[in-house]
């Protein structure tokens, strides 16, 4: 069958035809997508900036305006700092804390998040850029940029869920402590070399007649520094206690304390330079800083690594399992922080991974390396007041007007204040709190903690973090395997009964262990009295558990016992009987245990399902299976 049509094509040219019915079909189904994706409300949620531009004021530009500066004064030494640690030249910090500024105000949807380099973003690509250059650097942006992206058009935000809470925290802890060992060697001045935990701990023993007096002792007056300007918060004046100079006391007390990583840079920048115009060098400074904006210019698809050519296919090849891991870290990183500002607000995942995988696309033009959204440039903004995402703009410019003017400055900044920003930062980024409450909440939930914390320190992050996915899987396939199925033997009307009662749906690794343990439990008790599974928790099943019943059933009619299944819910019914519709018999809905077991005729008033459990109790035996859940 046929029928004409009338087509825009991708050229902008109409043209009619004929089609046969199913191709008229899609081209329908293709138009209604369209019209569908370009509603005014579609288009406002993949693009977010048309929903708060028509309202914008005055107002709420300065109120950005003074956010984003005191973002950049955070942004611009913790960018140098993780250059630093990823083993890149100090500018490509700065170039990687703009791109994503920028992206953000078009696509994001958290007015608070600020997009760039992060601590552990910087340690996940360390590991590439001393192999084999920053050229890697910057691919792996890019193409974590391509799969992020992905990701958020697939909707797979979903696959975050699979990392739990235990692993996160056992990851991002471990990361903390590999970044912090990592700044031991700047912190002290220590010589020699690392690049994991246990290097750099290994390094610290072998080395540490090395250390340098001026580098550890600045490096520590820095944490201190930090650490007390971070607990130290300006009282906000008494109502009648408000006069212009202590409102202006307290702005700047709080100023002050926000800005408090580019006061301690400027006071160890300050204290090199004089230093070194009279002729001492008591610090190991950063050195050169190459000055200008870094080049538009496409990723590299092929770079020279010890003489030799890679091309595009060797370098992902090299690039192994952080293709996956830090697209996968850089958005649980990010909507971990989305969450955590969002004050009761929801989320758009999708629209988060599409936001922060434009970012990480446009900032490898850029020499940048990955990024995704920063806890602590968030934090700063959310306190500065941000009112939209358009306070990005203004830390954007002022990281561009650093690297055109300020990078002669630069090369005075010690090495040991950045390592003693970075440790201060990875202090607070270990949540050695978490374990107490596990041990008083769910103790076996510390296995998995443990599990990734320490195969992140031993093996790496990346295997860290799929080995605690593993054990969580592991943990999740065992609770499906073992379900908690309570067996409890009734005494109805004189006749003994066994009721099982299993707590969750029923899946194809319990069937043979279900069955088991009904058959285990009447040998036990050398009775052949009915068995009553009761299914009101039984929300699904699948075929394979299905065909268990069935074999159950046979083993029971075999014994001449009585089953019944009791009460299912309907689309756990439905199953069973799609693999064997004369299981229908088995099924039934009376409104009592008596009159399931004595007939109908015998009890008249009907129970709840609390009265079914509270009568006729007899001895209770629960399955041996341990609870995971």
């Amino acid at each position: 069958m046929s029928s004409s049509y009338d087509v825009l094509r991708d050229d902008g040219i109409r043209f009619d035809g004929l089609v046969d019915e199913n191709e008229r079909n899609w081209l329908m189904t293709m138009n209604e997508a369209a019209s569908v994706c370009c509603t005014p409300s579609n288009l406002r949620r993949r693009l977010p900036i048309l929903s708060w531009v028509p309202t914008y004021t005055t107002n709420t530009l300065l109120r950005d305006f003074i956010a984003g500066l005191t973002v950049g004064l955070t942004a611009i030494p913790q960018g140098i700092a993780y250059a630093v640690v990823a083993g890149l030249p100090p500018q490509y910090g700065l170039y990687s804390a703009f791109a994503g500024c920028f992206m953000y105000i078009f696509f994001g949807s958290c007015k608070d998040i600020t997009i760039g380099p992060t601590a552990i973003m910087a340690l996940m690509t360390g590991k590439y850029v001393k192999l084999y250059g920053p050229a890697f650097s910057v691919l792996l942006t890019f193409l974590s940029g391509c799969i992020i992206l992905l990701f958020g058009v697939l909707h797979l935000g979903f696959l975050v869920e699979f990392i739990s809470l235990p692993v996160t925290v056992g990851f991002t802890s471990a990361a903390a402590l590999t970044i912090a060992s990592s700044q031991i060697k700047p912190l002290f001045g220590l010589s020699g070399s690392s690049n994991s935990f246990m290097s750099s701990l290994e390094n610290l023993f072998a080395n540490y007649k090395t250390f340098t007096i001026g580098d550890s002792a600045l490096g520590l007056v820095t944490i201190i520094i930090l650490t007390a300007i971070h607990h130290f918060k300006p009282r906000a004046p008494c109502q009648e206690e408000v006069t212009t100079a202590r409102k202006i006391l307290h702005n700047f007390l709080w100023l002050f304390g926000l800005a408090k990583n580019a006061i301690v840079v400027l006071i160890g920048t300050v204290l090199a330079f004089i230093f070194f115009q009279n002729g001492f060098q008591p610090f190991k400074l950063t050195g050169p800083v190459d000055s200008g904006l870094p080049p538009f210019q496409p990723p590299p698809f092929s770079t020279v690594v010890h003489n030799k050519t890679l091309s595009f296919f060797d370098m992902t090849s090299r690039l192994e399992s952080a293709l996956i891991a830090v697209p996968m870290v850089s958005v649980l990183e990010h909507i971990a922080i989305a969450k955590a500002f969002a004050k009761g607000k929801s989320i758009d995942a999708t629209q988060e991974m599409i936001a922060v995988g434009l970012s990480n696309i446009l900032g490898s033009f850029f020499l940048s390396l990955p990024t995704t959204g920063s806890f602590t440039r968030t934090a700063v903004n959310n306190a500065s007041g941000v009112c939209t995402p358009l306070g990005g703009l203004f830390t954007g410019v002022l990281v561009l007007l650093s690297l055109s003017f300020l990078t002669s400055t630069f090369f005075f900044i010690p090495k040991a204040t950045l390592a003693g920003v970075i440790f201060f930062a990875m202090f607070h980024m270990i949540e050695y709190k978490i374990v107490y409450t596990l041990w008083h909440t769910k103790k076996l939930d510390l296995i998995p903690l443990f599990a990734s914390l320490l195969s992140c320190l031993l093996l790496g992050l990346e295997y860290g973090m799929l080995i605690g996915i593993l054990v969580n899987i592991l943990f999740i396939l065992y609770s499906s395997a073992r379900p908690k199925v309570s067996l409890t033997w009734l005494t109805v009307q004189g006749e003994e009964v066994l009721l099982v009662t299993p707590t969750q749906s029923l899946v194809f690794p319990a069937a043979d262990y279900l069955r088991q343990l009904i058959i285990d439990s009447c040998h036990l008790r050398n009775s052949l009295a009915p068995v009553v599974v009761y299914g009101t928790h039984i929300h699904f099943i699948d075929s394979t558990m299905a065909k268990g019943l069935k074999l159950l059933i046979d083993d029971l009619i075999i014994r001449k016992q009585p089953i019944y299944l009791w009460r299912w819910r309907e689309a756990a019914m439905l199953t069973c009987l799609g693999f064997d519709p004369d299981l229908a018999q088995y099924f039934k809905f009376d409104d009592s245990i008596e009159q399931l077991i004595k007939g109908p005729e015998i009890f008249a008033q009907p129970e709840s399902d609390q009265d079914i459990l509270s009568v006729y109790l007899g001895p209770t035996v629960t399955s041996s299976a341990p609870d995971l859940t």
